[in-house]
């Protein structure tokens, strides 16, 4: 057994150890929210802080160089099991003074392919890809994979450049406005309801930055959206403003 292979062995099996004593119910309920489009997932049912932990202290244990930690990563992710998706999250994360492009290359692949929640993919951008395409000096390297993602045939691809961008908004507390309804008026009519889900998010995240902008533009354009994309977009709004879009 190679270093890699052992440090993914000793991972996944100290997810099994710590995986918590859970009722069926417990159980259902963790897979219906999750919502996953395999037909043979399975889940430990492990929180974030226990799957960071097991993510430290691996790192800890190892002398691993941000190549390994890609290779780790893409073996991680070839699995059935949520938590060994997840956990993968966490250990690239400790890489985060090495990213280069070549976690765009990995992270394009892990959705394409072993993506199957909204967790994976939405944890992975906001902890991982988001911030990285946030850096200074990443602005024209992060509008070209936004608009490169958003055409994807792939669903999980699509969703993530819209979460890209909303945690770029996040991080400069500002974005570019035509940026952003360009981006809304490419995926409006995306009938896969993760998108409109993500489109709605994106907008009641940027409302907390540039309100008046959103405001006016959910107003000129509310009949073009789903009432359940408009519902969320209008969340941070004042109860008369969020009415007035909903036409209540």
């Amino acid at each position: 057994m190679n270093k890699i292979h052992k440090i993914v062995h000793e991972t996944t099996n100290l997810l099994k150890q710590k995986a918590p004593i859970r009722s069926n119910a417990k159980a259902e309920w963790e897979k219906k929210i999750l919502n996953s489009s395999d037909p043979i997932f399975r889940s430990y049912g492990l929180r974030v802080p226990q799957l960071d932990t097991i993510a430290r202290y691996i790192t800890n244990h190892y002398e691993i160089s941000y190549e390994e930690a890609l290779e780790i990563f893409k073996i991680l992710i070839n699995t059935h099991i949520h938590d060994e998706r997840m956990v993968a999250i966490s250990f690239i994360s400790r890489f985060k003074k090495a990213f280069d492009e070549g976690l765009i290359d990995a992270y394009y692949y892990a959705l394409k392919n072993h993506c199957d929640t909204w967790a994976f993919c939405d944890s992975s951008m906001i902890k991982i890809l988001g911030p990285y395409l946030a850096k200074k000096g990443n602005s024209a390297l992060a509008k070209k994979i936004i608009k490169a993602w958003a055409s994807s045939d792939y669903l999980w691809i699509r969703r993530a450049s819209l979460v890209i961008f909303l945690k770029k908004a996040m991080v400069y507390k500002n974005f570019n406005e035509t940026s952003l309804f360009e981006l809304v008026e490419d995926m409006i009519d995306d009938p896969e309801e993760y998108i409109q889900k993500a489109i709605g998010w994106m907008l009641k995240t940027c409302s907390k930055y540039k309100p008046d902008i959103v405001y006016e533009y959910l107003m000129e354009n509310r009949e073009h959206f789903p009432r359940s994309t408009l519902r969320t977009a209008s969340e941070k709004f004042p109860v008369e403003m969020k009415n007035k879009i909903l036409k209540l």
